[in-house]
């Protein structure tokens, strides 16, 4: 029987529901009752998180977990992170008391510029192009003016338009590249309704043009979009202390620990292999605050490893170093976040988590966001260089393992008792459950 369907997106939820369940699952039943189980008890709310996407069958619940203890420029922060990996939340937490007693996280922002691109053919001659965008620059930043004129008003809106000769890559291939300030919102919408005009603007005044009409020469449009690399949006998370007080561990002295993990980063800034990994650790603590927060994960995602290779090879997004006899250990970061609009103000535990971080602005966002990577980032490198990434990971992740083999309550009790002292692994932990029915 084909699983084919036409006007799926027509049919009520619960019609969607039964055509999936009877259509790819052997036990109906037992499929809607799972769903079911995650549908939220009040209709009205459940209607509203329905009314998030398309085709919405159920929700998907990630554990909403809480790192305490971060000093972030002198202002005591809780910080919540929605995320499905053990060890993230703890390891967070681990950093953020350890750098509180040494000063805390220091955050510059060192920039907030958005970009957005129109993407064109001319096939002129470039300087017939350039003298035409010199005269029609002001036209076509005002005809957009309507748009901006909300976001001006809260000091944002279009900085500058750039005309870019991209002719080297594909024939006959330009650019308009916008820079924007958008203030407390990422600008999505705001930017690609702006760039959607400014293209409809630029196409009319083209196509007018006495020197191209004299030519007989075409302006194309390709397409307008903003870009998720934001290399001027950026923040910048730092720690230090004076190596004295970077005793971590009674096998390693404060020096030899600061020698030892900026060796460590060093092979991350040199090897992508490891760079890979070491990012994905960064982001561990990144995207849980950027998902906790209602902000786009995968535009910075997107955006972060991008920034990663901007030198040409993939490399480290951190830093460590020696400043005389202080250890220094930094992270920089494009982040594009918003604190308006989106699901900031429509998702419950959204709303919930700003209020939990005293409603940052987006700079402080972006603030709170990096602080979390590079709390992430220190708690991996500082295990990985002394008793290993398994053993802490693993006492962490011991909890699902027992779940995995189904393990009674006593039983719990039990082996989280035992692998205080033992090593965890899938199989140690079954042998355990056998012995101890």
């Amino acid at each position: 029987m084909s699983k084919k369907i036409e006007g799926f997106s027509k049919l009520s939820k619960i019609e969607k529901i039964n055509w999936i369940t009877q259509m790819h699952f052997e036990n109906a039943p037992e499929a809607k009752e799972i769903l079911s189980t995650y549908n939220h008890n009040d209709e009205k709310v459940q209607k509203h998180h329905d009314e998030f996407i398309e085709n919405s069958i159920a929700n998907y619940y990630l554990p909403l977990g809480v790192a305490p203890n971060f000093v972030i420029n002198g202002k005591e922060y809780t910080i919540p992170m929605a995320i499905e990996e053990s060890s993230v939340v703890a390891a967070a937490s681990k950093a953020a008391k350890f750098w509180a007693s040494r000063g805390g996280f220091k955050t510059p922002i060192l920039g907030t510029q958005k970009i957005g691109q129109i993407h064109f053919l001319f096939d002129g001659k470039k300087g017939l192009l350039q003298s035409f965008f010199k005269q029609k620059k002001k036209l076509l930043i005002d005809s957009s003016s309507s748009l901006t004129s909300n976001m001006r008003q809260r000091g944002g809106g279009i900085l500058d338009i750039e005309l870019k000769d991209k002719s080297d890559l594909i024939e006959n291939y330009y650019q308009l590249h916008l820079t924007f300030e958008t203030v407390d919102s990422m600008g999505a919408n705001f930017i690609n309704s702006c760039l959607e005009q400014i293209a409809k603007t630029l196409k009319t005044l083209a196509a007018d043009h006495d020197a191209f009409l004299k030519e007989q020469l075409s302006l194309e449009i390709i397409m307008s979009i903003l870009s998720n690399y934001v290399p001027q949006c950026l923040v910048q998370a730092e720690v230090k202390c004076p190596v004295g007080k970077l005793e971590v561990s009674s096998e390693m002295s404060g020096i030899q620990f600061a020698q030892r993990f900026i060796q460590a980063i060093e092979i991350a800034q040199k090897e992508p292999y490891r760079a890979v990994t070491h990012n994905k650790g960064i982001m561990n603590g990144v995207d849980a605050v950027v998902i906790a927060t209602g902000n786009d994960f995968r535009a910075v995602e997107a955006g972060v490893h991008a920034y990663a290779a901007m030198k040409g090879a993939y490399s480290s997004l951190s830093n460590a170093f020696l400043e005389g006899n202080e250890f220094v250990f930094q992270l920089k970061l494009p982040l594009s976040l918003g604190t308006v609009g989106g699901l900031t103000q429509l998702h419950p535990l959204v709303k919930w988590s700003m209020k939990l971080l005293g409603n940052p602005d987006a700079k402080n966002l972006m603030e709170i966001v990096a602080v979390a990577g590079l709390a992430q980032n220190f708690a991996a490198v500082r295990s990985l260089i002394t008793s290993g990434i398994q053993k802490g990971h693993m006492k962490m992740h011991l909890l699902n393992i027992l779940n995995q083999h189904h393990a009674k309550v006593g039983q719990k009790e039990k082996a989280l008792e035992f692998f205080k002292t033992h090593k965890v692994t899938f199989s140690a932990v079954g042998d355990f459950l056998k012995s101890n029915p």
